[in-house]
């Protein structure tokens, strides 16, 4: 029968001589500490926030760590300090560790490695706290700033509960951590900003996701390439609506990774060929893209060859169980993935370590989320039996017979995979009371650090440079003698560049040889010193490049 369109009144009586009102009123109605507090936590904007902060507090309680245990690097989070200490002074970014070591002089602009002049928005928090500590901060906390518009677009596609559950996976998803682990990075601007994009974008207000578009553009030099990739996705998915917009975005994206790699990197004194590593290709862009075009199915075999290149692709895909497949949103990673695949110059590219799928993590985030509500919006409702009926379905999936959605049982699975995943993960060690603690190692470390003065230029190994940049010029011990005033260098540690322990304790020892005396010595760290002279301001005004910087001896 019908149900009625009413249901009939319930006495007082019935309801046990209570009042109406009071046997429909909330619980908390009672106003204690409590009731207000369950109130509170049941707003949506809380919880997410909760879910951001808690994230934040992990990347920055990871990162922080790391340093205080002398395990960041000169190469890269040193680079970064000095360049945005420039921004903080109202000077230029120059990075005089990266200059020298590349033989392009001690007053190397950032803006000629990459094109990243976002980075001058982190230059006010250097008034704040004028330290390498501070990049790794503001880096945690703009990886979990991500968070709000992911969930914001999740729960629009496929619900609430599954917009927190996806989330978490995306918070603890291994390009996030591996970015996380490894010093600072341009690349903690992306995340957020991609997730604005494409939630501002499906939720209909275009202009903001244009300029979320366009801050992209000023992270990285070929951040075009995934502007251009997400016009591709809206060509093909919204070719209605978003035609012009899509025909933009590739385009202009396409242009501005030309641009800022041709004409605003060499202006600012770098090569536009730096990074050319599609040799096997061509020499010039074009020759390499008419190759492409012409011998498909070799570009093919070099997009996933060696092995390590499909591994990498496929843990992409596989930490959101392969759904990204099933939108077509995947096409906006794909410009990106085949800058690196491609790249037989830079075996580094092709490998899940450092911070390079963290470009990709959020693109496929969303795409995965797309095709969770595609797989949802095409579930046939005969298999729902399966979800619904308690016989045939374990415990914990019974939800007072009502089906539980598809999408959201893919959110759970993913949530779950990542949660599992952490005790063998980069965060692994925050799990074990060891990492918070000390070693003879760690305490000689400091103590060389202890016997550098401040305010002088000092040359030390790459693990140390950064416990020494918030207040010395450093440069990375590279191999070629610099003459700096101070040296600190590890003669049983193993530091880039150089190979082994041995070749870096050579060079100390070739040092102490050509008038350094030593200060310092502990646990295989050396502290060394001579006046600088003629020899110090020539290494600075005509450096040689790293005789080990661009080796591959080592990989």
């Amino acid at each position: 029968m019908p149900r009625p369109a009413t249901l009939p009144a319930v006495s007082s009586q019935a309801a046990g001589s209570r009042p109406a009102s009071a046997a429909t009123a909330p619980r908390e109605a009672d106003g204690t500490a409590a009731g207000r507090l369950g109130t509170l936590w049941r707003a949506p904007g809380v919880k997410v926030g909760a879910l951001t902060v808690a994230a934040a507090l992990v990347y920055c309680l990871d990162s922080l760590n790391l340093f205080r245990r002398f395990l960041a690097s000169t190469f890269d989070l040193v680079i970064f300090d000095q360049g945005v200490r420039g921004y903080a002074h109202l000077s230029a970014p120059v990075s005089i560790a990266r200059g020298v070591s590349d033989g392009q002089g001690a007053h190397f602009l950032l803006l000629a490695d990459h094109w990243s002049p976002v980075l001058a928005l982190l230059g006010p928090l250097y008034w704040i706290h004028d330290s390498p500590v501070t990049l790794l901060i503001a880096q945690g906390v703009l990886f979990a700033l991500a968070i709000p518009p992911l969930w914001a677009y999740t729960r629009r596609r496929i619900g609430p509960g599954a917009a927190y559950l996806v989330c978490v996976a995306y918070a603890l998803s291994l390009p996030v951590m591996e970015a996380v682990i490894f010093d600072f990075h341009e690349v903690a601007f992306v995340p957020v900003l991609t997730a604005v994009m494409v939630e501002r974008f499906d939720a209909g207000k275009r202009w903001p996701g244009i300029l979320a578009a366009a801050a992209l553009l000023l992270v990285k030099e070929d951040m075009g390439l995934l502007v251009a990739g997400f016009g591709g996705y809206l060509l093909l998915a919204r070719w209605r609506s978003e035609k012009w917009t899509g025909l933009a975005f590739v385009v202009g994206g396409v242009a501005a990774t030309w641009a800022t790699t041709h004409l605003l990197i060499p202006a600012f004194g770098g090569s536009a060929g730096f990074y050319w590593a599609y040799g096997q290709f061509g020499s010039t862009l074009g020759s390499a893209l008419l190759n492409v075009l012409t011998h498909p199915l070799h570009a093919l075999h070099v997009f996933v060859t060696p092995w390590v290149k499909a591994r990498t692709m496929i843990g992409l895909l596989a930490m959101f169980g392969f759904l990204p497949l099933a939108s077509p949103m995947v096409i906006a990673a794909l410009p990106l993935l085949a800058e690196r695949m491609l790249a037989s110059g830079y075996p580094l590219w092709w490998q899940a370590k450092f911070q390079y799928d963290a470009f990709l993590v959020m693109i496929l985030c969303c795409a995965a989320v797309d095709g969770a509500a595609r797989l949802q919006r095409h579930w046939p409702q005969r298999w729902n039996g399966w979800l619904t009926y308690p016989f045939r379905r374990p415990a914990w999936l019974r939800r007072g017979g009502t089906p539980w959605p598809p999408a959201t049982l893919w959110a759970a699975a993913v949530c779950a995979a990542a949660l599992v995943y952490v005790p063998s993960s980069p965060f692994g060690p925050l799990l074990k009371p060891g990492f918070y603690g000390t070693n003879a190692r760690m305490r000689a470390a400091a103590a060389a650090v202890a016997h550098v003065p401040a305010g002088v230029e000092v040359e030390a190994s790459n693990n140390i440079g950064p416990r020494l940049s918030g207040r010395d010029t450093v440069l990375l011990l590279d191999g070629t003698p610099r003459w700096a005033p101070w040296v600190v260098g590890d003669t049983i540690g193993l530091d880039f560049p150089f190979c082994t322990p041995t070749q870096q304790a050579e060079e100390l020892a070739y040092l102490r040889a050509h008038g350094y005396a030593q200060v310092f010595a502990a646990d295989g760290y050396v502290v060394l010193h001579r006046p600088a002279d003629a020899r110090t301001a020539q290494a600075l005004a005509h450096p040689l490049p790293g005789a080990r910087l661009h080796t591959d001896i080592c990989y």
